[in-house]
């Protein structure tokens, strides 16, 4: 869930840059916290009473615009819960790369909420409070949906975490996914290039901007997905897809976008006839080609025994 916050700018605060009045008005939640609501597409100004546009953060308002935030909660730090799963499938000196089940959240929601990989993950490696986008999220570089499945990666230091996270905006990071997709009359492999927008009517949703009238309302990110199928089975397509920076629900929304949706994706149309309770997207190999501060890893996930079933190899 997410919290909203609304406020109109006054005359004192005319000119000045958006992410350093969002410091101002959330203090404690951090300068990288404030940067992520920029990048996730969680600000939006407009003069009162018109439709909003998404902020970036060196955007400035004039007064009397009013500016829409949605606040996650960010208030309070992850707590340690060794109880919580926690699968690691590769452990250096700089990086932790970890295989989360479908249906366990990446961070909590909620002052005090455990069970999430943040839990897991600070409970086992404390050292990881040094660095992440918030204080609940420690070390954790990117995340994945709760229903979505596989590899996650984690910073163990604040330089490892800077490298990392620059290099994933940059879409330096070799991030591949795994997903089940109707498959009559799906092309051999693919690129699908359609923006993306945070949902004008439905927080939980992105919006994939295939007009010009959405691009010019809603000033969309860009984000390309390219695919390969791999194989098929009972009308059923197991591909493989690549989204480098993968923005929030770029490839549920993107497939969904040309007409094949993931199975089991309720919110985007999937087919839930399946029983599998969970979208069918698994984040399955993430590889890093090195530098001075990160050395070179690979590290993949094999797809789960749910999703295996349907696509039998």
């Amino acid at each position: 869930m997410l919290d909203a916050m609304r406020f109109t700018i006054s005359a004192d605060d005319a000119g000045v840059r958006l992410d350093k009045l969002l410091c101002a008005k959330l203090p404690g939640i951090g300068r990288n916290a404030v940067k992520r609501l920029f990048v996730d597409g969680h600000v939006r100004i407009g003069p009162e009473g018109k439709l909003a546009r998404r902020a970036a953060k060196g955007d400035v308002g004039a007064e009397g615009h009013v500016v829409e935030v949605d606040v996650e909660a960010t208030d309070t730090a992850a707590v340690p819960d060794p109880t919580a799963p926690l699968t690691v499938v590769l452990e250096t000196p700089q990086v932790l790369v970890l295989d989360k089940p479908a249906g366990q959240a990446t961070a909590p929601l909620a002052p005090g909420e455990k069970g999430a990989l943040a839990n897991a993950l600070l409970a086992r490696f404390p050292e990881v409070a040094c660095c992440g986008f918030s204080p609940r999220e420690p070390g954790l570089c990117h995340r994945l949906d709760t229903d979505t499945s596989g590899l996650v990666l984690a910073a163990r230091t604040e330089e490892a975490f800077t490298t990392l996270t620059q290099a994933l905006r940059d879409g330096r990071l070799d991030k591949r996914y795994l997903l089940l997709v109707p498959a009559d009359g799906l092309p051999e492999a693919g690129t699908i290039d359609i923006p993306l927008a945070p949902h004008p009517k439905d927080r939980r949703r992105v919006l994939a901007c295939t007009h010009p009238r959405d691009v010019a309302r809603y000033v969309p990110r860009p984000a390309v997905t390219t695919w390969t199928k791999i194989r098929e089975s009972n009308g059923v397509a197991l591909v493989e897809a690549r989204a480098p920076r993968a923005l929030r629900h770029q490839i549920r929304s993107h497939f969904a976008a040309i007409s094949y949706p993931l199975l089991g994706d309720l919110l985007y149309g999937g087919d839930p006839s399946h029983g599998l309770g969970r979208h069918a997207l698994h984040a399955h190999r993430i590889a890093w080609g090195g530098d001075a501060v990160v050395p070179a890893f690979t590290s993949t996930s094999p797809l789960p025994p749910e999703l295996e079933r349907l696509v039998p190899g």
